[in-house]
């Protein structure tokens, strides 16, 4: 990837973190570690992978996003709003009671979202049910899933995962944010899920694995899988929780809590001056 791509997605990738920070920050509530460490893949999804038009969200050839952890909303919304589909003013106004943007993406009320979700594991099934019919209609549009490490316990997760393999559905990508921390603690002392890779690769897809914050990284995890025919493909992707703010890392107290006023001002500015590198300010 060259300098100045990389650069324009780091910028995103900032300015979604920022979002997410300020959507959960004026909700007083909603899922900041998790968003965080999905930016920067939304970041390079909606600016330079994906096929969309901001302008017609609901076009027929469109690619197809589904966040089956949909608890991580704020992180959607941010690359939503950034990419132009709705305006950014939105994001203060964040599970308040007639606002567009709810605690769990709604596809009938919010513009770009593709799939309601937020019962985990539900939302890979839908992802499953779209490429099958982009199959079936000879359309060559892509559907990316985007899954929880700990989501990946539930076991409509395999059955998705069996149903994807059995009819070769190429045309599906799921990305598995594998943070290693869900609500009540690490995932391996939870109901571990581990080894992921291995056991996509067990139900006949093909497994990449991928630096969730290394952008030359998610460009070759990617490219790979754009070239598999016959397989849905799993990209396991290793990702820090709270990416970006220090005293959100790695810490899993920040999976469902939003920041007071203190905690909001230091992870603004550690995301502002992180920007201003970025734009060389």
């Amino acid at each position: 990837m060259d300098a100045v791509q990389k650069q324009k997605l780091s910028i995103a990738a900032c300015k979604i973190r920022m979002n997410i920070i300020e959507g959960t920050y004026q909700a007083k509530s909603g899922h900041p570690g998790g968003s965080l460490s999905i930016a920067d893949t939304l970041a390079y999804l909606y600016f330079a992978k994906m096929n969309v038009d901001p302008n017609n969200p609901k076009w027929e050839d469109r690619d197809r996003l589904v966040l089956s952890k949909g608890h991580c909303a704020p992180g959607l919304y941010a690359a939503l709003a950034l990419r132009g589909y709705f305006d950014e003013s939105e994001i203060k106004k964040l599970r308040k009671v007639g606002a567009m943007l709810q605690g769990h993406p709604d596809m009938k009320g919010t513009p770009g979202v593709d799939m309601s979700t937020g019962s985990l594991g539900q939302g890979i099934s839908a992802a499953c049910g779209m490429a099958l019919s982009g199959k079936l209609s000879a359309k060559d549009y892509m559907v990316y899933a985007i899954l929880g490490d700990g989501e990946v316990e539930e076991g409509q997760v395999w059955e998705a995962a069996m149903f994807a393999a059995h009819y070769q559905l190429d045309n599906l990508i799921a990305i598995i944010d594998r943070n290693g921390l869900q609500i009540d603690g690490k995932t391996t002392e939870v109901n571990s899920p581990e080894p992921i890779t291995d056991k996509f690769a067990a139900f006949g897809w093909h497994v990449i694995t991928m630096d969730a914050h290394d952008f030359d990284d998610i460009e070759r995890a990617f490219d790979e899988a754009s070239k598999i025919s016959g397989q849905p493909v799993a990209i396991v992707q290793n990702s820090i929780k709270g990416k970006d703010v220090s005293f959100m890392e790695n810490n899993v107290s920040w999976h469902g809590t939003a920041p007071n006023a203190e905690q909001y001002e230091q992870a603004m500015g550690e995301l502002r001056a992180i920007l201003a590198d970025l734009e060389g300010k």
